[in-house]
């Protein structure tokens, strides 16, 4: 998990880069999220097919009707999270996506029989109170930087989707090794943003080819690491490790994007991870 949460941070810095216009690497293109998501899928593609012909393992796996759900929740929520990159301070984007561990839960409830303790509730209201105050900064503090309402939600909607891709990896873990699981996305999204690429697409140059390749990669290091963990470890032991990305995103967005975050943003944001982390921390010694 914490190879995962670094892998996650570099592709997170990737995408930002391409995605908007910075001065960063002079001359650098900037590049449509879906087409960032296309190399991305190819790339996943080849090193998934290497690995499962290695392994031999059967390609399309065994639980198939939740590698597709798998597959679909996981592409839809990044996808929404890639675009809430591009139109929020990285720390925001970042912090917001990890309400995804409570909708996991949430979810749970009805896909695994999940119980939810009246303390938990107290959690998740802790965290969405954060979202209130990041949305809500501005009319805080006059001189606070505008937040957009709209991509914050979309980033809450990516958690949600999120939520879901998890809970089908739960559903897969005793049926399909990691590598099976990690692959339905690419399947799924190579030929949809390849669609979608036609009509808007931006051909690499020089550099720019390098930092595609590392967001595939470090994907892939990413996505494997974190499925390995989840289906090889109880979740609530796991998902605080998750959160150290909070720290990389503020340093990221700070020292290299000028992103400053205003007090009442930094009160938000701490408020999400205080939420999701007591919620772990307390299902954990429940389960120790």
């Amino acid at each position: 998990m914490l190879l995962s949460s670094l892998s996650f941070a570099i592709v997170n810095f990737g995408v930002k880069l391409l995605g908007t216009t910075n001065n960063l690497i002079p001359g650098l293109q900037k590049f449509p999220t879906h087409e960032i998501i296309f190399f991305r899928c190819i790339i996943a593609i080849a090193i998934c097919t290497y690995i499962i012909r290695k392994n031999k393992l059967p390609f399309f796996g065994v639980n198939k009707k939740w590698l597709l759900a798998r597959g679909m929740f996981g592409l839809t929520a990044l996808t929404l999270f890639f675009y809430t990159i591009n139109h929020l301070p990285l720390a925001i984007a970042t912090t917001v996506q990890y309400l995804s561990p409570i909708f996991t839960i949430i979810i749970g409830v009805f896909l695994l029989k999940e119980k939810v303790k009246p303390i938990q509730w107290l959690f998740f209201i802790l965290a969405f109170i954060g979202v209130v105050f990041i949305t809500g900064a501005k009319f805080l503090n006059e001189n606070a930087e505008e937040i957009s309402i709209l991509w914050v939600l979309v980033g809450v909607l990516s958690a949600v989707f999120s939520g879901f891709a998890y809970n089908s990896i739960i559903k897969c873990r005793s049926t399909d090794a990691p590598i099976n699981i990690v692959l339905y996305f690419p399947l799924i999204g190579a030929p949809i943003m390849g669609v979608w690429c036609i009509f808007d697409w931006v051909t690499p140059q020089g550099i720019e080819w390098l930092i595609i390749l590392g967001i595939g990669i470090f994907t892939q290091i990413a996505q494997v690491s974190m499925t390995k963990a989840f289906a090889t470890e109880d979740a609530v032991r796991i998902m605080p490790i998750k959160y150290i990305g909070a720290i990389y995103a503020v340093l990221v967005g700070l020292f290299l994007f000028n992103e400053e975050l205003s007090f009442w943003v930094s009160i938000g944001i701490s408020l999400i991870l205080l939420g999701v982390v007591l919620n772990s921390v307390w299902k954990g010694r429940l389960k120790s």
